[in-house]
């Protein structure tokens, strides 16, 4: 068997990293793509994963997007026909999925965030869907995601890689200087998705914040920007307290090292949740049930209008209790073979 996987955005890395290998060691073949895109090629490169580049972001407008995605759709489909895969596999990759079904591959995608438009598309070109078990069927049904099609898994996909994660020594090395650490409170900082389809609105809280806190000499915020467009944006604000890394880091290592985790909702918000770091959501869109789960296990705050801001807690934090779950990648590997052999049959 040869499973195709996409890796469409940075986080996607980090989740298909140890099932690429947990497929290898079961002597399947493996081959993957990826998008120039948002730390995506560097952070294949961090994991030693062998990629094929194709594509890009089709920037703001829905127009670009639907061009990038058509364009990369085409190279996926040249692509396929050489590496003639047995089954295609990615969260939600839009152009994997047009590709797939062009050529008569089974496509299974894996999704966290019921609520993107785009699922119209994933949802209904996909053979198989796996989604957390708190999503809801009614939230996703109307995508195209029948209950034939899904298959539920139990926790949250960063458990996947989270699970045997081990702290590094020297997380901020050439960010922060150790004493730095030790003595002001860090903060890790993402922006909002302000690209994405599912974020078709303004979000000012998160400027606010990095506003509010950007001078204050007693904390630090290490700052990971989505785009360039981003990063050369907060350049420009010029905040004393604000560094911004000029490669690729180890995500995990830093959030888990961290004092708070600051983002406009997504995976590192996730993944502090799980690591126990202090986790502060400020996303202004609609929640997804993985993070309304996460705020019932009182892992994650939403801060959702200006005047709750101080609700983010400025504190130096050392505890870590960790949110297990060792049976969960099994789980995905299972589904996704099952899914495979069904599929060829």
């Amino acid at each position: 068997m040869k499973i195709w996987i996409d890796l469409a955005n940075s986080p996607h890395v980090l989740f298909f990293a140890p099932l690429v290998r947990e497929f290898e060691r079961r002597g399947i073949e493996v081959t993957c793509t990826a998008r120039d895109f948002a730390q995506t090629l560097g952070l294949a490169r961090l994991h030693r994963l062998r990629v094929e580049s194709i594509g890009r972001h089709g920037g703001k407008s829905a127009l670009g997007k639907a061009r990038e995605i058509l364009a990369r759709t085409m190279a996926l489909r040249l692509f396929a026909r050489t590496a003639r895969p047995d089954i295609a596999v990615s969260h939600n990759s839009y152009a994997q999925a047009l590709a797939a079904r062009s050529l008569g591959i089974p496509f299974v995608t894996l999704m966290d965030y019921e609520h993107t438009p785009a699922n119209h598309l994933s949802f209904r070109v996909a053979d198989r869907i796996l989604l957390p078990s708190v999503v809801q069927s009614g939230a996703v049904a109307r995508y195209g995601a029948s209950a034939r099609k899904v298959t539920p898994y139990v926790g949250f996909k960063e458990q996947v890689y989270l699970e045997d994660f081990e702290p590094q020594a020297g997380a901020f090395a050439g960010l922060l200087a150790e004493d730095v650490v030790r003595r002001c409170v860090v903060a890790i900082a993402r922006p909002p998705a302000d690209f994405a389809i599912y974020h078709r609105f303004r979000n000012p809280l998160f400027d606010l914040w990095l506003d509010r806190v950007g001078h204050d000499p007693g904390l630090r915020v290490v700052l990971f920007p989505r785009t360039r467009e981003q990063r050369d944006r907060a350049l420009a604000l010029r905040l004393p307290s604000v560094v911004i890394p000029d490669r690729e880091i180890d995500g995990p290592n830093v959030i888990y090292h961290a004092d708070l985790v600051v983002s406009a909702g997504g995976t590192m918000n996730r993944e502090a949740a799980v690591l126990g770091t202090p986790a502060y959501s400020l996303f202004a869109g609609r929640s997804a049930a993985v993070d309304e789960a996460l705020e019932a296990l009182g892992r994650l705050v939403f801060v959702r209008r200006a005047e709750d801001l101080g609700a983010i807690r400025l504190n130096k934090s050392a505890a870590r209790s960790r949110l297990r779950n060792p049976d969960l990648r099994g789980q995905i590997v299972t589904a996704i073979l099952g899914a495979a052999a069904r599929l060829a049959a």
